[in-house]
């Protein structure tokens, strides 16, 4: 059996995996670190009204949708149009190490914030050890 390939369809497809279509545009890109006993996640989403950005948890399942709209008024003639518009949204699986209920998220040029605080029992501690009669037999 013989299968045709076309590379330019295969190349539109991959392109259009990267960086999205307008109907669907690409994921938001983001950052994930521990510092200290919180967790930070940050979120590009240059060009958003902070009003359209909407964040939703169920059970550890961390939701966020973003809007953003076409710079250009109605009727004006576009030259180039090459930032994606539309809604973004992507979905986080945190860990039951989090304490989920406070979670602070802020918004600043163009990057959403989340600080989610490590659970206190997934907090590093000492174990005292007790017992024994603090000498030790050597064998000889």
């Amino acid at each position: 059996m013989l299968m045709r390939t076309d590379p330019f369809r295969d190349l539109d497809r991959l392109t259009r995996q990267v960086f999205g279509t307008e109907a669907r545009p690409a994921a938001m890109p983001m950052d994930a670190y521990r510092v200290g006993d919180e967790f930070v996640v940050q979120f590009d989403l240059p060009g958003v009204d902070p009003e359209s950005i909407d964040l939703d948890i169920e059970r550890n399942v961390l939701s966020i949708h973003a809007e953003r709209r076409k710079a250009a008024p109605e009727g004006a003639e576009l030259i180039v149009e090459e930032r994606p518009t539309g809604t973004f949204s992507r979905q986080l699986f945190l860990g039951d190490t989090l304490e989920t209920d406070r979670i602070d998220a802020s918004y600043d040029l163009g990057v959403l914030t989340l600080r989610i605080p490590v659970a206190e029992e997934a907090k590093p501690r000492k174990i005292t050890i007790s017992g024994g009669s603090g000498r030790k037999q050597l064998a000889g």
